[in-house]
């Protein structure tokens, strides 16, 4: 049993964000952070039985921006 599941959060290009759990097929959508904290807690229920379920998610955050030289 782990204890803990990464989720992998970046900005969508149509707007809201993406996350990718990192090691397990789990994808979610979320139209602000709020929503996605969300959805990610409902993928997560859906996809551990609960003696399996991960007691905490770590969001790592990532931002993509670029600096012309």
């Amino acid at each position: 049993m782990n204890t803990e599941i990464i989720f992998l959060v970046e900005e969508s290009v149509e707007g809201g964000y993406d996350a990718k759990a990192l090691g397990y097929s789990i994808y979610t959508q979320g139209e602000d952070l709020q929503m996605l904290k969300e959805n990610i807690k409902d993928a997560v229920k859906c996809h551990f039985e609960e003696k399996e379920m991960p007691h905490l998610i770590r969001l790592h955050m990532v931002k993509d921006e670029m600096v012309a030289i």
